[in-house]
């Protein structure tokens, strides 16, 4: 979920959750639009700690330069981020911000204030990786490289390091190490969980955020270092995440789109046949 971090948030004691349909799908009323990024749009809800966020069929690469459209790529990135999310939960209750699908592409949202760093494992040299390192795209890395980068678009979100990130005052040490040991985590469960299903997990982006504060419960705002819990948002998907096929190495991710190698709405649908089970 991402909220802009100078919305003026408040931390959240309690998130309520919403009152579940008769299918399954949290009812909530969709409220005026928070934010619009480049792949999805939060809108806020009826309740102050929970948003809406909705995913869309476009694309971008290389900081906003190349620009497109995928057809479904909204659709399936959300189905595998909801299967994503509560495979985490269910497996080793890894806090995140997931609630639950409100409709094919819109996922009700525990809001957060976001951490304007994001978090990158890496199994598999490939990328900006392999660039900056001199190393062949596929070279097993041998062990799990751990990145983080300066959430800013205006900068190509910079690669940068805790010295930076204690500079700059992005985050504190202790709510950095959480964010890290979650991530450090999550490739651990997720990266068999995608090999199952014949998906090789090479590398993934992650955001973090704290709980939000409802307006009203007579507190001020808050640091967000002094929120205390850091709970994963944002998506899990092809959008953000590199997956190779096990056996052929063929990408079915954004690469597909980043580098025209064609079949890119076929990519995606294969990830999300293979996660999900075309459900």
């Amino acid at each position: 979920m991402d909220v802009p971090r100078d919305a003026g948030v408040r931390e959240a004691r309690e998130v309520p959750r919403p009152v579940p349909a008769a299918g399954g799908r949290p009812v909530v009323e969709k409220g005026p639009r928070l934010y619009e990024g480049k792949a999805k749009i939060v809108y806020a809800t009826d309740s102050e700690s929970l948003v809406i966020q909705e995913f869309k069929d476009d694309a971008t690469a290389f900081d906003g330069k190349k620009k497109g459209t995928i057809e479904g790529k909204g659709y399936y990135n959300a189905q595998i981020s909801a299967a994503c999310f509560e495979y985490l939960q269910r497996a080793a209750a890894i806090p995140t911000h997931y609630v639950g699908l409100r409709s094919d592409r819109e996922m009700v949202c525990k809001r957060l204030r976001m951490l304007p760093v994001e978090v990158v494992v890496r199994n598999v040299a490939a990328g900006s990786l392999a660039r900056r390192l001199g190393l062949e795209e596929g070279t097993d890395l041998g062990t799990v490289v751990l990145e983080t980068y300066y959430k800013n678009d205006d900068l190509g979100d910079p690669l940068i390091n805790r010295f930076h990130i204690r500079a700059l005052g992005l985050a504190s040490d202790e709510v950095m190490d959480r964010a890290e040991d979650l991530a450090l985590s999550v490739n651990q469960i997720l990266a068999p969980f995608f090999r199952d299903r014949g998906l090789l997990l090479v590398d993934f982006k992650l955001e973090f955020g704290h709980p939000w504060r409802p307006a009203g419960d007579g507190a001020a705002p808050v640091h967000p270092d002094d929120a205390g819990a850091v709970v994963l948002g944002d998506e899990i998907s092809p959008d953000t995440c590199r997956f190779w096929d096990l056996n052929t190495r063929e990408r079915l991710d954004k690469d597909r789109f980043r580098r025209d190698l064609g079949n890119v709405e076929e990519a995606y649908r294969e990830v999300w046949r293979r996660v999900t089970g075309g459900r």
